[in-house]
């Protein structure tokens, strides 16, 4: 993923309240597969900005429900 994607998707997402972060990915989740590149840079600004703890349970609940796919 090129960084102009990242910074296009950044962009689209910045100035929303936290209502509407919830919106775009609670509307991107099992949606269409091109919401996934957005998903994913959502998901590395979570994760590079979350101590060790969470990131453990993030893996762990990753994990306990890869099975279910």
């Amino acid at each position: 993923m090129n960084l102009d994607l990242r910074q296009a998707i950044v962009r689209r997402v910045e100035d929303k309240n936290n209502e509407e972060l919830r919106e775009v990915i609670e509307g991107s989740i099992g949606g269409d597969d091109r919401a996934l590149p957005g998903l994913g840079v959502l998901f590395e600004i979570i994760w590079t900005h979350t101590d060790e703890q969470i990131q453990q349970e993030l893996v762990n609940t990753l994990k306990e429900n890869l099975h279910h796919h």
